[in-house]
């Protein structure tokens, strides 16, 4: 058995102990916190921290565009990389104290393919019921980890559903790349009656309670998954804040769920559904997405702001809606990035 360390994080005052087998942040989430993160792959940078105190941490590989030479030298670290050999101290530079104690347990499921559909030519709508459990406990906009089958390795999915209890259903949507691990596997052989095996809820991309503030969700690809489960909980729940989703897509044959999301126009108060496409022209908005936000957006700061979908995506809308008001502490984001 590995040897097992301190953690203390600040501010928060929270202690906990990490094996020298396990990465920080994974330890972390297996005793309840839900610190922030997004691709647990060493590449968006969402876990950066500051080690107060303590040398002896180890990284595993991770991209230097998310932690550049020169700010490891300065003691920053990726939680989701780091092993620790000793007891350490580490500042937390991005967190949300209500969220970081209100953390579910990690579970190990089996589940079966009940459909995997397209829904556009590059995305997937995979259907599973859970096996073993027969319920997993999370919260609408949380991933999990699924294994892909024949490899050592597993990928990460936002359930766009906002409960397992209906029959123990997990609903995701999955971008296809051609040379991708699993979703090439997801392309060409998995088939209905097929068991796959997940681990999870993992995530902070969750709808923070408010107290009037408006909602802007932005979004594109992939990242209809988890902003689809918010939306479906406000609505299962009542939620009555004005709320605009803006989309992007290239043509029109990337667009998915137009009709469910119309119909939230009629159940949701206040509810926008944005579409726009940047490589064709129709009757509706056209540009790129940040650029259809900065057309009909001007005062922003009574908002919180939720991003999801490819890095580049994210990486231009957060400095415009910052510009436009939105605090950054109220900026929630989940970068979809590759595994490579």
């Amino acid at each position: 058995m590995a040897d097992k360390h301190v953690v203390r994080f600040e501010p928060v005052g929270i202690e906990i102990e990490v094996g020298e087998d396990q990465a920080v942040l994974r330890a972390a989430a297996e005793q309840g916190l839900m610190l922030m993160h997004g691709c647990k792959e060493g590449q968006c940078a969402s876990c950066k921290s500051f080690v107060l105190d303590g040398d002896d941490i180890e990284l595993d590989r991770y991209s230097t565009f998310a932690l550049p030479d020169y700010e490891k030298e300065e003691g920053y670290t990726l939680l989701c990389r780091a092993h620790v050999y000793e007891d350490v101290t580490i500042e937390l530079l991005n967190f949300d104290e209500e969220m970081i104690r209100s953390g579910l347990p990690i579970v190990n499921a089996v589940a079966e393919v009940v459909a995997n559909d397209p829904v556009t030519h590059d995305l997937r709508h995979l259907v599973l019921r859970l096996a073993e459990p027969k319920e997993l406990t999370f919260f609408p906009g949380q991933y999990v980890d699924i294994a892909v089958p024949g490899a050592e390795a597993t990928r990460s999915f936002s359930m766009a559903n906002t409960s397992s209890r209906d029959g123990g259903r997990l609903e995701f949507v999955i971008k296809v790349y051609p040379d991708g691990l699993f979703s090439h596997f997801l392309d060409t052989r998995v088939a209905v009656g097929d068991r796959l095996s997940l681990t999870g809820p993992f995530g902070v991309f969750t709808l923070r309670e408010g107290h009037g503030e408006d909602l802007l969700f932005v979004g594109g690809g992939a990242g209809m998954a988890p902003i689809l489960a918010l939306l479906r909980s406000m609505a299962e729940r009542g939620v009555q804040r004005r709320a605009t989703y803006y989309y992007g897509a290239r043509r029109r044959r990337d667009l998915c769920f137009e009709q469910e999301l119309r119909a939230l126009e009629k159940t949701l108060p206040g509810f926008r559904y944005v579409p726009a496409l940047s490589e064709e022209d129709w009757d509706g908005e056209v540009g790129l997405i940040t650029d259809v936000v900065r057309r009909h957006e001007h005062d922003l700061r009574n908002t919180h702001a939720y991003l999801c979908g490819p890095p580049p995506m994210v990486e231009a809308a957060m400095p415009l809606l910052t510009a436009l008001g939105v605090p950054q502490k109220h900026i929630y984001f989940d970068k979809f990035t590759t595994t490579g």
